[in-house]
């Protein structure tokens, strides 16, 4: 009987062991989360507030030129978060523009407003690291009707050859929701385009090269 009790009394042991490691685990994540959440506030404390005064910003500065998004009427004036702000880095030869249903290939780097740990912008997605180079960059092939109207409206207006510094309102981005890849709600997003080539449906893949 004493043996027997022994042996009750080391499994109720390591299922208390158990138990006490399950809930300190389970602890540790409420932890972590509750962190994550505070750091993410922190970081992109009066987000919104900040990326509405950009917007204003970038409207009144005379050096950028300016594009309403195609999903709009372009016979009327819109609002400031109706157009993109371009700043044209580079200039291409081409004198023809990729149409809504045309493939482009295209190098670019997206980033945000600057925040508490990013001074420069935090960078969501690139295809290039450190400056920008035709010869050594990566390039990716998009429709533009799957892209961001924002994004959608530069291509759009851009030549082959052509290298644009493009300021997307959150409105032509993605909104007022979070997106997938970790880009906050109301986020401005600011490219740099670089458009390598285009062709419409149909057409053969022109090979890769730069410009």
């Amino acid at each position: 009987m004493r043996s027997y009790l022994m042996s009750l009394s080391r499994t109720g042991m390591k299922v208390l062991r158990m138990f006490l490691i399950l809930s300190f685990s389970q602890f540790l994540i409420f932890l972590t989360s509750c962190s994550k959440e505070t750091t993410e506030e922190e970081e992109y404390a009066n987000w919104q507030e900040k990326n509405d005064a950009m917007i204003e910003q970038w409207a009144s500065n005379s050096a950028f030129t300016t594009y309403k998004t195609y999903t709009k009427d372009q016979t009327t004036a819109g609002k400031n978060s109706d157009y993109i702000y371009v700043q044209i880095l580079e200039e291409g030869s081409s004198s023809i523009c990729p149409m809504y249903t045309d493939t482009v290939r295209v190098m670019y780097r997206g980033r945000l407003l600057p925040s508490k740990s990013y001074p420069e912008g935090y960078v969501f997605d690139q295809t290039y690291a450190k400056d920008f180079s035709w010869q050594t960059a990566n390039a990716l092939d998009f429709v533009s009707s799957g892209l961001v109207d924002g994004f959608a409206t530069a291509i759009m207006r851009m030549h082959k050859g052509d290298r644009w510094r493009v300021h997307i309102p959150y409105t032509l981005g993605y909104g007022t929701s979070s997106s997938t890849s970790g880009i906050p709600a109301y986020s401005d997003l600011i490219f740099e385009i670089a458009l390598v080539d285009f062709w419409s449906p149909g057409e053969t893949y022109p090979s890769f090269k730069t410009r």
